[in-house]
């Protein structure tokens, strides 16, 4: 069951430079991808572009035949209430079980706010939440 919360996030490698992003972001654009939420980091000269988008595995192949590094990570969705204390809710339900967030981005759209997390155990983040009347987005992204 838990497999079907987990969601297949792209990381595209890439140097941190003007008109990496747009490179990107035309690439998957030509290719008919939507990309429903993103996040870059950056780490001495390099960025690191992480995504969400509708068809991974063609992004991924799509990105790559153009030179860029890609991987995927296991991440998951969370649907939070969009008003105070909203993360705080997720933050502490995932902090009492002792479940460590790697990392976090999120985005509010039509349906609400979904904070997308990494987080050591996922399997156990996700039992934890649903087991405390969260919302999970399914893997397919459909919302």
């Amino acid at each position: 069951m838990e497999k079907s919360y987990i969601v297949k996030q792209i990381s595209i490698f890439s140097e941190n430079r003007p008109g990496r992003l747009a490179a990107i972001a035309g690439a998957l654009r030509d290719a008919g991808i939507n990309i429903f939420a993103f996040s870059i980091a950056e780490a001495d000269g390099f960025g690191v572009v992480r995504a969400l988008v509708d068809r991974p595995d063609d992004a991924h192949r799509t990105l790559t035949d153009l030179g860029f590094r890609v991987s995927f990570t296991d991440v998951i969705g969370v649907k939070m209430r969009d008003e105070p204390g909203g993360l705080s809710d997720i933050a502490s339900i995932l902090g009492d079980a002792g479940i460590n967030i790697e990392y976090a981005y999120a985005y509010s759209g039509r349906d609400g706010a979904v904070l997308i997390l990494r987080v050591d155990q996922v399997e156990d983040a996700i039992r934890q939440i649903l087991g405390r009347g969260g919302e999970l987005l399914e893997a397919s992204l459909s919302r």
